[in-house]
């Protein structure tokens, strides 16, 4: 079915950078607005940073620097992650797919991972809304995907 078919590797890409920026936006927007339980994704991340920082030796960066480079790395990571919903064919199960796979890790891993647990853990609202955004990221790669090939399918082959 040509309508959930995306091969093109420019394409996927920009699909995967449509659906990590909505991720991001989603995450940033809700935090602010409920700070008591909206999943703090950023926290997590900048630890994680320092946790990398501290065992290569590295200096540690202020909070403001930690906070721009940890976003930074969020949408690289969730742009290339994302970017592989529009590979192949079913781009809105792959996105479906692969966002509840992050949402479910952003639950699961961070604890194990030695990051601590209440970030996206501490309520159950904390944990829906983290499943969630990341579903929300991997529909947004997909619609993206399928828009452009929609764009693609219209413009007709290209020589």
């Amino acid at each position: 079915m040509a309508t959930s078919f995306s091969c093109n590797l420019p394409q996927a890409v920009a699909s995967g950078f449509a659906g990590a920026l909505v991720l991001n936006v989603l995450h940033e927007t809700v935090r602010r607005i409920r700070p008591n339980d909206a999943p703090r994704m950023d926290l997590l991340g900048e630890r994680g940073l320092r946790k990398l920082l501290a065992s290569a030796g590295a200096p540690q960066p202020n909070h403001a620097t930690a906070y721009k480079l940890t976003l930074a790395g969020d949408i690289l990571s969730n742009g290339l992650y994302y970017s592989l919903v529009g590979t192949g064919t079913g781009v809105w199960w792959r996105g479906a797919a692969l966002g509840l796979a992050a949402g479910v890790g952003g639950v699961l891993l961070p604890g194990p991972l030695g990051l601590g647990k209440a970030p996206s853990n501490r309520t159950p609202q904390t944990k829906a809304m983290t499943v969630t955004w990341y579903l929300v990221g991997g529909l947004a790669a997909a619609a993206t995907s399928w828009a452009l090939n929609k764009v693609q399918e219209a413009n007709g082959p290209q020589s």
